[in-house]
């Protein structure tokens, strides 16, 4: 054991992991970066497509944009290549603690993922509880069900056991962060 001069032995204290659940986005984009470094995957986020409207110059170094609006409805956050395989998904974020509500991803995206799906493609949506701090992803396959579910009546959110029991929890790791080719390596069968 060492001690420090301020008497306490920083090898025993606890990493603070708070604030970790408001980057969802940092911590994909990060794993993207390492996929890429390692020649693993090229996977990348897309970019919103908007028309510029407005724009205020207020000097030589800078512009400002001060109007623009969606040319089209965007698909979803994220595609690439892994392993011969075109990746498409959707990164969302819930403050919930029990359930991620469905309204929260929209018809077009469920449909563009799902036709992404029955093209030989893998998609999927990351989603994660903040308050608890859990990341899951989860195949389209089952998306595709709760979203039917709550077409024809019933459930409008995934509840988080749902989650437990359908999707596959990714742990949090310094090296690559969230590490979600890994778990759609190890279930490759479920994703295809």
């Amino acid at each position: 054991m060492v001690n420090y001069p301020n008497g306490k032995n920083n090898f025993s204290q606890k990493t603070n992991y708070a604030g970790r659940g408001m980057q969802l986005e940092s911590d994909i984009n990060f794993a993207n970066k390492y996929y890429l470094r390692n020649d693993i995957a090229i996977i990348h986020k897309k970019p919103i497509p908007i028309q510029v409207v407005e724009v205020d110059y207020p000097n030589r170094q800078s512009s400002m944009i001060k109007k623009a609006y969606y040319q089209t409805p965007s698909t979803t956050d994220y595609n690439g290549l892994w392993n011969g395989k075109y990746i498409d998904f959707e990164a969302k974020e819930t403050s919930s603690d029990t359930s991620f509500s469905l309204s929260n991803i929209h018809d077009h995206q469920i449909e563009h993922m799902i036709n992404v799906y029955k093209h030989g493609g893998i998609s999927f949506v990351v989603v994660r509880f903040k308050k608890i701090d859990r990341t899951f992803v989860m195949c389209i396959k089952n998306v595709f069900y709760y979203y039917n579910r709550s077409k024809n009546g019933g459930r409008k959110s995934i509840s988080l056991k749902e989650f437990e029991n359908t999707a596959f929890e990714l742990e949090f790791n310094y090296k690559v962060r969230l590490d979600y080719l890994k778990i759609i390596k190890e279930n490759e069968r479920e994703f295809l």
